[in-house]
């Protein structure tokens, strides 16, 4: 990567003589690449191990792979190991092969659409030896638990892996590509034998992927039928004055992204607001000493304290730091945000602190918006199973388990004027025509999509679809009986907090005294009770709440994880959700979950056939 950087032949530290190595290198013909490239898109700012920059790389990523790409998150394509793709195709000449063992990532996410396309454009033939291996995907495959055994690197790297061939000829002008993988069950010892047996290429034992016309692969469980619905949101619409957004809705946007959740959230507002104005009153003091002790060749990086009882940086707010932005606490900027379905926590928004707030402070900016405006919360990731969750505050970047993306039915100007409808006009008049209907009102396509996403035959038919980009609606036989279940889903699911508690016994410790305090809780394996503490053990539990599932866990179960007394160990911040002034809450809610859990799976097993094919 150095090499590919024009400032390098220009550095004094260099001597002539490497000067010249280097220019001769540079010139070489190189007709093989071989390597094991790093892979960490992830890095943290706040432990001062990001990723290196290497701006030519850079800019080539974002030229080609980046701006190729149809997607709205395209941080993935800073991971090393696209710039060694990139690099090694630049770099081969007219002919030559590149061999590399990297993440496979890049064969299904839908961040690396534009890399596949240049992929399969600037070679002519394309191999992929997928070793599988990502066990955070694969243990939901199957209700299979795999873990270490089963990676190809260990515990270094529990990511999957691939083999990837790429051969470019000369004056060529096929452009092929073969796949063959290993089953995701096989150990580490068996994938190694089948390599080893492997001994070389033989296309009759390799498959020929035939890519779609969005740069996807791998597309054996993809449904043709999909492209032909009505897209939730595009990057197109996105950007347009809304005269031509073909999409249900205009805008949405990823959840807030703190980047350091453990100091911008808390259950206790009280706790939010010494924690946060301790790590302003540290961030500005690290603001004054840029400013007046800096020495000459100073860099943020290695100037700045990183004392994590203190502060936790970014990337955006060393950007703020060295613009000498300073910032000042106000109880104007604590929001309630939902962090984990059906768990709200105080969280501290603003345009500093937030690392990324997208466009949340357009969707609720005050008070009213929370009141009149909800965003239909989706999460579409590889690792996790699609879900769909309403709000009416701002979510979590990570709601679902995963990266949300959220679709509002309004937007506004930052200071909370100037309100919007989101859904669009071209999506008012594709159902009323459709459905010959001129009374069907945007509310009613906001209810009918959502309660649409909950429908089983569609996320079981579009599993694979949903993985790879934002959902799309098809028009069901009937409207109404959607826009209404849609319209109850959405009740209970906003104003959890206000149904009625589903009566479980209480079992208490008559050797203990009355206690209402939660430390951590504890659900039974037959799944029947919860050990809510020493004193007190609720029973009843019926079987079907389980059914209602967002992501990996049923809703219950998020109530178990998230409803406990943590201390991060970095900033040793303690979140305790126990409220003193409503001692009962947490019992209350795990009974009014239970009733919002047994009559989503009612009105979800009710909802009309959706006229799809059943194969």
């Amino acid at each position: 990567f150095e090499l590919a950087e024009a400032k390098q032949l220009s550095l004094s530290l260099f001597s002539t003589e490497n000067t010249k190595r280097v220019e001769r290198q540079k010139q070489s013909p190189i007709f093989v690449i071989i390597g094991n490239p790093p892979y960490n898109a992830y890095q943290s700012e706040d432990l001062n191990n990001r990723n290196r920059k290497y701006p030519t790389m850079d800019k080539r990523v974002s030229e080609t792979y980046s701006k190729d790409s149809k997607a709205t998150n395209k941080n993935a394509l800073s991971d090393p190991y696209v710039k060694a793709f990139r690099w090694a195709s630049d770099r081969l000449g007219d002919e030559g092969i590149i061999a590399f063992v990297t993440n496979s990532s890049f064969l299904d996410k839908l961040s690396f659409d534009g890399m596949r396309k240049h992929l399969k454009d600037d070679f002519t033939h394309v191999y992929v030896f997928n070793l599988q291996g990502d066990i955070r995907k694969d243990s939901m495959r199957d209700g299979i638990p795999l873990g270490e055994q089963h990676t190809i690197f260990g515990l270094g790297a529990m990511v999957g892996v691939a083999i990837t061939f790429l051969v470019r000829k000369k004056d060529s002008t096929e452009h092929k590509i073969f796949y063959k993988d290993v089953d995701f069950r096989a150990t580490r010892k068996q994938k190694f034998e089948i390599i080893e047996n492997l001994q070389k290429i033989n296309k009759d034992n390799w498959k020929e992927l035939q890519p779609d016309n969005k740069n996807n692969w791998l597309t054996d469980d993809l449904r043709d039928e999909y492209q032909d619905f009505l897209p939730l949101g595009t990057k197109e619409a996105k950007s347009t004055d809304g005269i031509a957004a073909f999409a249900l809705f205009k805008l949405y946007s990823r959840g807030a992204e703190t980047a350091r959740d453990e100091w911008a959230y808390n259950f206790n507002i009280q706790e939010l607001s010494k924690n946060i104005q301790s790590f302003i009153n540290f961030y500005n003091e690290q603001v004054y000493k840029w400013k007046n002790e800096r020495k000459e060749g100073d860099i943020v990086d290695s100037f700045v304290s990183y004392d994590e009882t203190k502060i936790k940086w970014s990337s955006r707010l060393k950007e703020c730091l060295e613009s000498g932005v300073k910032v000042d606490f106000s109880t104007g900027k604590i929001k309630q945000s939902i962090y984990r379905p059906f768990t709200r926590q105080n969280l501290y928004f603003d345009n500093v602190l937030t690392h990324r707030r997208g466009q949340f402070h357009l969707i609720f900016p005050n008070k009213k918006s929370e009141e009149e405006n909800q965003v239909i919360c989706i999460v579409t990731e590889a690792q996790v199973p699609f879900s769909a969750q309403v709000a009416n505050c701002i979510p979590c970047l990570h709601y679902g388990g995963r990266q949300t993306q959220c679709f509002s039915s309004y937007t506004y100007s930052e200071d909370g004027t100037n309100r919007k409808e989101n859904i669009t006009d071209w999506a008012l008049e594709q159902f009323q025509i459709h459905y010959q209907d001129p009374k069907i009102t945007k509310w009613d396509i906001f209810h009918y999509t959502y309660a649409l996403l909950h429908h089983p035959h569609y996320r079981d038919r579009y599993a694979a679809n949903l993985k790879r980009e934002l959902p799309r609606i098809p028009f069901a036989p009937e409207f109404h009986p959607f826009a209404i279940s849609g319209k109850r889903l959405t009740e209970i699911h906003i104003n959890y907090e206000q149904q009625p508690e589903y009566r479980l016994k209480h079992i208490e410790n008559k050797d203990l005294p009355i206690d209402w305090r939660v430390e951590k809780m504890r659900l039974s394996k037959d799944k029947t009770q919860i050990k809510y503490n020493d004193f007190l053990t609720l029973t009843g539990i019926p079987p079907e709440t389980f059914e209602y599932k967002l992501g990996n866990r049923s809703a219950l179960d998020w109530i178990i994880d998230q409803y406990q007394v943590s201390t991060d160990k970095r900033s040793s911040i303690t979140n305790d959700p126990n409220r003193l002034d409503d001692e009962e809450y947490i019992v209350r809610l795990i009974k009014q979950v239970i009733t919002v859990s047994l009559e989503t799976v009612k009105i979800v097993k009710g909802l009309p056939d959706l006229g799809l094919p059943k194969d």
